[in-house]
């Protein structure tokens, strides 16, 4: 299990090391069009290969440019890592969109459509979504 917790570890120090190289380190304009967040990093067993994905919030035609500037820069930040995390082999470093933020405020959002229009039929009688004691 020791092997588990270190490959924990460095996907954590990659995630805050990643996350400091996008504000200061990587110059690509593409990068900086959208707002970039790191929702995860996933780290292989054998340490040579992490996932990274990222949630961008702006227009579709940004999310693209920014994905290319995120591919683009990649070498530079895989260099970065091994130079930072002393490691012997940096990991390959490959990007991914996750989309589970835009899922949930969709989600969010046809709930809420869904609330106002049951109020809006009278269909819950005012009080009834309270908690009721046992």
């Amino acid at each position: 299990m020791a092997q588990g917790r270190r490959v924990e570890r460095v996907a954590a120090l990659i995630r805050k090391e990643t996350s400091e190289l996008l504000i200061n380190g990587i110059r690509d304009e593409r990068v900086h069009k959208g707002m970039v967040s790191i929702t995860s990093v996933e780290v292989a067993g054998d340490l040579q290969h992490c996932k990274i994905f990222v949630s961008i919030f702006g227009e579709t035609n940004d999310q693209n440019e920014v994905m290319e500037g995120l591919e683009a820069a990649s070498g530079y930040l895989r260099g970065e890592l091994g130079r930072r995390l002393q490691m012997r082999r940096a990991p390959e470093v490959k990007f991914q969109l996750d989309r589970g933020l835009e899922k949930g405020t969709s989600v969010l959002g046809l709930l809420n459509q869904l609330e106002d229009q049951r109020q809006e039929r009278g269909e819950i009688p005012p009080g009834s979504d309270e908690l009721q004691p046992d």
